[in-house]
């Protein structure tokens, strides 16, 4: 099978109801029960009577899978794990120089949790007016930060220049 073989099975859409051409088809019904070798006019039948669609889930050797099932709601779970997985989410926590301890304690749990979670965290610090004179105190903020979350995280980017940290997930 060469690259445009595949490439045209991948883009073929699923085979649904009456264009199944195949004489027999092992069926899985609307309650995931194995019925085993029918006959595809006997399967078409049973979906109907139901008012479901019979889909083929994937191509046996001597017959292909046909399941029992609902294609539109089928079509609509599979678009939305498309544009779930598509996304990268990178979450974005911003501090001032003199934020409270009890503020610093609970943006650093809600990044634990961002972490756990799979997202990404990027971590501002910023200045106004005179505290530009305490670059130096950002930066151990900088630190601090990272340190406290280098056990459920990696650190991906640390720029003291912007005040930026940027943590994935380890």
């Amino acid at each position: 099978m060469n690259k445009w073989e595949k490439f045209i099975i991948a883009i073929q859409k699923q085979l649904i109801n009456s264009q199944i051409k195949s004489p027999s088809v092992f069926l899985i019904d609307h309650e995931n029960n194995n019925r085993g070798l029918i006959d595809t006019n006997e399967a078409l039948q049973l979906a109907e009577s139901l008012e479901l669609d019979l889909v083929v889930v994937s191509q046996g050797k001597d017959a292909p899978i046909a399941k029992i099932l609902n294609y539109g709601k089928l079509q609509y779970q599979k678009k939305k794990r498309q544009s779930q997985s598509a996304r990268p989410t990178v979450k974005e926590v911003r501090f001032g120089l003199n934020v409270g301890v009890a503020d610093y304690n609970l943006r650093i749990e809600k990044a634990v949790q961002w972490l756990s979670k799979g997202d990404s965290v990027k971590f501002a610090i910023r200045l106004r007016g005179r505290e530009h004179q305490y670059r130096d105190q950002a930066g151990e903020l900088l630190d601090r930060i990272a340190n406290d979350l280098s056990q459920v995280g990696k650190i991906q980017s640390l720029d003291k220049r912007a005040l930026i940290v940027q943590v994935i997930p380890a």
